[in-house]
């Protein structure tokens, strides 16, 4: 065989080596398959791979998520809350420009957990978030868009959509009367998850993530942990959508 071909296959037997010590060493977070384990080792390690050349690496490695995932719906007819501002030709070139919102639920030690969260549509950022051990608690909801609030004071220069479904708290006057003028109220299509498909994505990764990675037990308060993981999220865990950057690095580099 000739010398070039034989480089080639050390070198793939090199790269698949590569991808399966990786994988070993961050075996804590199983909920991800090839994409992500490709953006982690082209962060940390400066090793650039093509996504299919990486799948097939993981895919003769055995490696492969442990997670499933939400998978969507057709769209089902219009609401009438709110008009549904995502379906427009929205322009999000900064952050704050663009909020969705929505509440997703768990248990610890048989201990019910509501958790409401705010996302920047801009970097899929988490910029606000509030935690409830009582079902329906419509202050999680409300504290975390009082903290949303106060952030965007810092960014007066930008006009802010909220985007939710049509929840009860969601549509009712105590939350939107909270709302000053320079936010503009969005909402999904009755029965339309699709309609706030990037927030549904996240929910379900979070709740994988939560309790296949980080193993979330209970053993030290839910809050803590919760907070802890939101840090990982915004800070350390490489986007696809992003160009493998996280959230934190992509609002430090691209941010106006």
């Amino acid at each position: 065989m000739e010398e070039a071909a034989w480089e080639s296959i050390a070198e793939n037997q090199r790269l698949l080596e590569n991808v399966r010590l990786f994988h070993a060493y961050h075996l804590q977070y199983p909920s991800h398959g090839y994409r992500w384990l490709n953006a982690k080792i082209r962060l940390d390690k400066g090793i650039i791979l093509s996504n299919p050349y990486a799948h097939k690496c993981c895919k003769a490695a055995g490696i492969k998520s442990e997670a499933k995932h939400y998978k969507y719906k057709k769209p089902g007819a219009a609401g009438k809350v709110f008009p549904n501002l995502l379906l427009s030709e929205l322009q999000i070139d900064g952050p704050l420009q663009c909020i969705v919102s929505d509440m997703t639920a768990f248990r610890v030690k048989g201990v019910y957990y509501e958790l409401t969260l705010y996302m920047d549509l801009w970097n899929n950022e988490i910029v606000s978030h509030s935690l409830s051990s009582k079902r329906g608690d419509r202050m999680t909801y409300i504290s975390g868009l009082k903290e949303l609030l106060e952030l965007k004071k810092q960014h007066p220069e930008y006009q802010m959509i909220l985007h939710s479904d049509q929840g009860s708290v969601y549509a009712s006057k105590a939350y939107n009367d909270l709302l000053p003028m320079y936010v503009t109220r969005s909402m999904s299509r009755a029965g339309t998850p699709t309609d706030n498909g990037a927030m549904e994505s996240i929910n379900g990764w979070i709740k994988a993530e939560l309790f296949m990675d980080f193993h979330v037990t209970g053993d030290r308060p839910v809050e803590t942990e919760i907070d802890e993981y939101i840090t990982f999220f915004n800070e350390q865990r490489p986007a696809y959508a992003l160009n493998y950057l996280t959230p934190k690095q992509y609002r430090e580099i691209y941010a106006p």
